[in-house]
């Protein structure tokens, strides 16, 4: 589970676009999640159109953006078949105090992507 290859050329930029203006907002929920005890590995799938993963953290429309972002977590994906090997997606997930989760739904394209926050 590393960023795939076929993200760069055809997604990276409308992601990352859309991530530098949410990622503290992202990161804030991502501290939450594992404050209040949901889980320790938050994922935010996003997507073009609304989908029934997750909350709805931010609506495009809101703040201009190409993409939803929803707040989830590993039990969800667990739940909904989405992450079979919980021990493997533990091993490849990353610091979510470093590197943001994404979940990328869209019509051709689906899969997990660690993006880190900005720097302040």
């Amino acid at each position: 589970m590393v960023n795939d290859p076929e993200l760069n050329g055809k997604y990276l930029g409308t992601i990352t676009k859309d991530f530098v203006v949410v990622a503290d907002t992202l990161k804030e929920a991502a501290y939450a999640i594992r404050k209040r005890g949901f889980s320790e590995h938050p994922i935010f799938p996003i997507c073009r159109v609304e989908q029934a993963t997750g909350q709805l953290l931010i609506h495009k429309r809101d703040l201009k953006l190409e993409w939803n972002f929803y707040a989830s977590y590993l039990d969800e994906f667990v739940q909904r078949g989405l992450v079979e090997d919980q021990e493997s997606f533990k091993a490849a997930y990353r610091d979510p105090d470093e590197y943001c989760c994404l979940f990328v739904v869209d019509y051709d394209f689906t899969n997990f992507v660690f993006l880190p926050y900005p720097e302040d």
